[in-house]
C-alpha cells in the first residue's frame, strides 16, 4: 500500500471522531442562544434577538413573534444602559424540543433613574423558556413567568 492511501484511510477513519467530538452538542447550542440573546439585549440589536425567537411563539399572555419585536423596539427606545445577568438552572431536551429554566435579572436606565427592570436584587424573575430545534439551530417557541408589568 502506497503511503497515500494509508493517509487517506486512517483520515477516513479518524474524520467521524473528530467530527463527533468537536460539533456542539444541543445543551451547548442552547446555553449559546441565551448568550447571545443576553448580548444582543444588551447592544439593542432587535434583529439579533429577534433571530433567537421562532416565528411560530405564543405564551401565556398571547405575546406573539411580532408582538414581541414591536414590545423590544419599544423598550429599547425608551432604555439605554441594559445591563442583562442570567443563571441557567436546567436543561430539559427531549428529541427536537426543550426547556431551560432560569433565574433573571435586568437592570436598564430610563433617563436619570436606574433601577431592576426585570427581577431585583433580592430575587430574581424566574422563566421557563420552551425551544424547537429547527435544522441544528434552537428557537423560543413560548416563554412562562414573563414580568409584563415594565
Amino acid at each position: 500500500m502506497s503511503k497515500k492511501l494509508i493517509v487517506f484511510l486512517v483520515l477516513l477513519f479518524l474524520a467521524p471522531l473528530i467530527i463527533y467530538f468537536l460539533w456542539p452538542s444541543d445543551e451547548s447550542r442552547i446555553k449559546k442562544l441565551f448568550r447571545e440573546g443576553a448580548q444582543a439585549v444588551e447592544e439593542k440589536s432587535i434583529n439579533d434577538v429577534m433571530s433567537k425567537v421562532s416565528f411560530n411563539y405564543t405564551d401565556e399572555h398571547g405575546l406573539t413573534y411580532l408582538y414581541i419585536k414591536e414590545g423590544s423596539e419599544r423598550v429599547f427606545k425608551q432604555m439605554n444602559n441594559i445591563k442583562v445577568e442570567y443563571d441557567i438552572k436546567d436543561i430539559e431536551i427531549k428529541d427536537d424540543n426543550a426547556s431551560a429554566g432560569l433565574d433573571i435579572r435586568v437592570v436598564a436606565s430610563d433617563g436619570k433613574d436606574t433601577g431592576y427592570i426585570v427581577g431585583d436584587a433580592a430575587k430574581p424573575a424566574h422563566m421557563k423558556f420552551f425551544l424547537e430545534k429547527v435544522r441544528t439551530k434552537w428557537l423560543i417557541t413560548k416563554t412562562e413567568g414573563l414580568p409584563l408589568g415594565f
